[in-house]
């Protein structure tokens, strides 16, 4: 079944498939190549066909323009649309006295960290001490992970200033 001329087909076709691969692949790294080598462009600069700005050209002594502070921001706050932001913290937090998944926040402006009786604080956040001053709030909710690595809280954050001042006036507002 299997003679010399059918072993050597076989060889041949093999070989003439690798060849075609090979030849291929050379002429599409030809075509489509992207690097610096091989078109004898030794440390050219290549231009991509388009930027995106990311803001990396700014010099690094250049402000960035924030917004206004946090003591202008919460002199302004809403603790109406405050109620509405607490909608995230409700999962967790109560204002009734009782505790939840989180301690209750009743009361809390003002109020030492970690102070709550009852609840089991992570060591980050009696590590964290002070007292929750709007400014500490503020800093808190921005990011609590960051505010307080270790923290067992694994909410995000609320990054509009705008939010946080109001969900910390309306706790102020409902705090006993």
């Amino acid at each position: 079944m299997f003679d010399t001329m059918t072993l050597t087909k076989v060889g041949g076709a093999f070989c003439g498939s690798l060849l075609i691969l090979l030849l291929g692949n050379w002429a599409a790294e030809g075509l489509y190549h992207t690097g610096t080598s091989g078109h004898g462009g030794e440390g050219e600069e290549i231009t991509q066909a388009y930027a995106i700005d990311t803001g990396a050209s700014e010099a690094p002594g250049e402000a960035v323009e924030e917004g206004p502070d946090f003591a202008t921001v919460f002199a302004a706050a809403d603790a109406g649309a405050g109620e509405r932001v607490f909608g995230k913290c409700k999962a967790c937090h109560k204002l009734d006295g009782t505790n939840g998944t989180g301690p209750h926040l009743d009361g809390v402006v003002g109020r030492a960290v970690a102070s709550v009786d009852g609840y089991s604080y992570s060591d980050a956040m009696v590590a964290h001490g002070g007292d929750w001053t709007p400014e500490a709030l503020n800093e808190f909710l921005t990011s609590p992970k960051a505010a307080a690595p270790g923290t067992k809280m694994s909410f995000a954050g609320l990054p509009k200033p705008e939010d946080r001042a109001d969900v910390i006036a309306y706790l102020q507002s409902v705090g006993g």
